[in-house]
């Protein structure tokens, strides 16, 4: 017979390698695309890529997020979040070591959809990991998983030129190449998880996504999602190219667009904590709206004048993401709920966000400048406030 201790001890490390697995999947899943900015430069020579199709290549992630994150609910009904999860890192890791050495560009963008074809499920089924195994510390479990997650961004993106330049003698392929073994090792976390029953809550009928889809509160979470998402991408594609056009040299641009990201760890622990203790997030929406102005503001008027300064208020704008996955494991009354909000709310809102870095890379060939995508950018930022004004209200679905 179990007793009351020995069950309590088992719940408890059954939490815990829940939470150990959650950390490692969130540390990959910004990898594959934070890899990618500071080297742009040796990509886009190396595989003869111009500036539009580049603005394509960090338009990629948003396409494949939007269209495979909609086939999460499904699948996790069928084989269960965690399975799911698990194949998707295998999956993530696979295209993450094959992509670099990619001959040409079509292959290298088709081999890119590969590994972001397994981060968008891990994207998708996270928070309702969240909701299913730590219902009480939501907005905590939420704030760390976001950490891990900025961490892993924050290094990829500070480490991929050092590690080209003078650990691979300057191939950018190995550069890449290499992180693929973080996602290697984030796998066997997934194996306890996978074995266990499928749960009922991960069981999801084929019309949920259509009523979820008529909640005003799905809307305006989606919105805000596809407007940080711009404003995200955009940073991701784009900061460190913008730098460097300024004069800024390309390891310090690299550090600058690593501060960005850096910013995410205490503060999106911090943002997330906070927003799962008060009961309505629409001024915190709010106030992270006006930091997105001003460091957009800075770089329309001088890049170079404080790059600091600037990288700071967009690292503060960038915690909308950690923001809006709490929103979501909030905004659903169950584990359930959550699964088909968040597939909702991050398909609709990759959706919206596919035109945006594409949109600045054209931009910036049309005018052999900055400025005008930036102009751009800095409109897109009124309807995130707008939006997650109302998606911060005290609403559920």
């Amino acid at each position: 017979m179990v007793t009351a201790g020995e069950d309590l001890t088992v719940k408890r490390r059954g939490r815990m390698v829940a939470l150990v697995a959650l950390l490692l999947a969130a540390v990959n899943l910004r990898l594959a695309v934070t890899s990618v900015g500071p080297v742009l430069d040796e990509i886009r020579e190396g595989l003869g890529m111009s500036s539009t199709v580049a603005g394509l290549l960090t338009s990629v992630p948003v396409v494949c997020f939007a269209a495979v994150g909609l086939t999460a609910p499904r699948l996790a009904r069928r084989f269960g979040a965690s399975r799911v999860i698990l194949v998707g890192l295998v999956v993530l890791a696979a295209g993450l070591a094959v992509r670099p050495f990619a001959p040409g560009t079509a292959l290298f963008l088709l081999l890119s959809l590969v590994a972001l074809a397994g981060i968008a499920v891990v994207n998708v089924l996270l928070p309702s990991v969240v909701k299913d195994r730590f219902a009480d510390k939501v907005g905590s479990t939420t704030g760390l998983y976001t950490v891990a997650l900025n961490v892993g961004a924050t290094t990829a993106a500070a480490a991929t030129v050092p590690l080209t330049g003078h650990a691979f003698g300057g191939d950018w392929r190995i550069g890449l190449a290499c992180w693929a073994v973080v996602a290697v090792l984030a796998v066997p976390s997934w194996l306890p998880l996978a074995r266990e029953p499928i749960p009922p809550a991960a069981e999801v009928k084929t019309d949920d996504l259509v009523r979820v889809s008529r909640h005003p509160v799905a809307w305006a979470l989606a919105v805000y999602f596809g407007m940080q998402s711009t404003s995200a991408y955009v940073i991701i594609g784009w900061l460190p190219q913008i730098y460097r056009d300024a004069g800024v040299s390309a390891e310090q641009a690299g550090l600058l667009f690593a501060l960005t990201s850096f910013l995410g760890v205490p503060l999106g622990f911090g943002l997330s904590a906070l927003a799962g203790r008060v009961r309505s997030q629409s001024w915190i929406a709010v106030g992270l709206g006006v930091f997105g102005l001003a460091g957009y503001g800075g770089l329309w008027w001088d890049p170079a004048a404080a790059p600091w300064l600037w990288a700071t208020f967009l690292g503060i704008v960038n915690t909308a993401f950690p923001l809006v996955l709490t929103l979501i494991a909030l905004r659903g009354r169950t584990p359930g709920t959550v699964v088909r909000l968040s597939a909702f709310a991050q398909s609709v809102g990759y959706i919206m966000a596919i035109p945006g870095p594409f949109l600045v890379g054209a931009l910036h060939d049309a005018t052999d400048g900055w400025r005008a995508p930036l102009t751009l950018v800095l409109c897109l930022i009124v309807p995130q406030i707008v939006a997650g004004w109302f998606a911060g209200r005290d609403r559920q679905v």
